[in-house]
């Protein structure tokens, strides 16, 4: 299973690069509004900024939502860098735009998906990634993991070789549980990730093996 951040926060990228396991990052308008980077010169060279750290596998979100827009914004976001993925959201005409930039050879990640027949959809269109939102379901009383396990039977009755990329990711629980059920990728934010690291038993036996280290050398 792929891990990618979902940050636009430069140094949560590169912490979790160090660590070893980062295979991309996502991002939306709200991410980098948080990180204080308005305008869309901005936004464009944060986008290449992200592109320089990681590997490959940016999701870079288009805020238009028109057919002739959502083409037009995509076309210029993935002409930043190769490693480009247009993150298009889950609307008629953005059905039909990533039919159209799938067509022309570019990356799309469908993003905002609730209901299997969305992803359904977006996988007939060719759309490279589906994002389902499992937290924004847990918040209202229905079964996120759920959401995951019905697109999956899906996809695997087909064929499809759109992935599976579990969002709205909350806990280390959530992204243990998308993988036993299939999920190709997880974007988390960075606690989450480092939460996967912990366990009391861990600390408690490190703990132990420093302090028997300690007593051997004092022989």
């Amino acid at each position: 299973m792929k891990f990618f951040i979902d940050t636009a926060n430069l140094d949560q990228i590169r912490e979790a690069q160090d660590l070893g396991v980062l295979d991309g990052v996502t991002t939306n308008p709200s991410l980098m509004a948080k990180e204080g980077i308005t305008g869309t010169e901005n936004v464009l060279n944060h986008y290449k900024a992200i592109c320089e750290i990681v590997e490959d596998n940016v999701s870079a979100e288009v805020i238009s939502t028109t057919y002739e827009e959502i083409i037009k914004e995509g076309e210029e976001l993935a002409a930043l860098n190769p490693k480009i993925v247009v993150k298009v959201p889950m609307i008629k005409d953005g059905v039909k735009a990533i039919k159209y930039l799938s067509g022309k050879g570019i990356r799309t990640n469908c993003t905002l998906i609730f209901s299997p027949g969305q992803a359904l959809l977006a996988a007939k269109a060719g759309a490279s990634y589906v994002s389902p939102f499992l937290g924004r379901l847990d918040d209202i009383s229905h079964d996120g993991l759920q959401l995951i396990e019905d697109i999956r039977t899906i996809f695997d009755n087909f064929g499809y070789e759109t992935q599976i990329l579990a969002a709205s990711i909350r806990s280390p629980l959530h992204i243990v549980n998308c993988a036993k059920l299939g999920a190709d990728v997880i974007t988390s934010p960075l606690a989450p990730i480092l939460g996967l690291l912990k366990h009391p038993l861990t600390d408690t036996g490190l703990a132990q093996f420093l302090a028997d280290h300690e007593k051997a050398a004092k022989k």
